[in-house]
């Protein structure tokens, strides 16, 4: 089944996700090699791709695990957690309805 992972930052959290951001790359890359991987990205603190100095509030993944368990523990043991960028981080069931 499917997973929602829906990360939100600390305050100017742009710095902690520069130094773990290759980490947390390689490990979303993972899931995407093995097929799990349906989406996956940050939401710019600003109405634009490139949000620049101003950074990001958060992240959402979506991807295939086999239980809400082993999707949480996915989740907790993200560099990015470690690394403190993530304040709350909520994981849900999700169902894929479209396209």
């Amino acid at each position: 089944m499917y997973y929602a992972i829906l990360c939100e930052d600390v305050d100017n959290s742009l710095p902690l996700r520069l130094k773990a951001r290759p980490a947390h790359l390689e490990r979303l890359q993972e899931l995407a090699d093995a097929g799990r991987l349906l989406a996956a990205g940050p939401h710019p603190a600003l109405d634009t791709p490139e949000p620049g100095e101003a950074g990001f509030t958060g992240s959402l993944v979506i991807a295939e695990f086999d239980s809400l368990e082993a999707a949480t523990a996915w989740a907790d043991a993200d560099p990015y957690v470690e690394a403190g960028v993530f304040h709350r981080v909520t994981v849900k069931p999700y169902k894929v309805v479209l396209p």
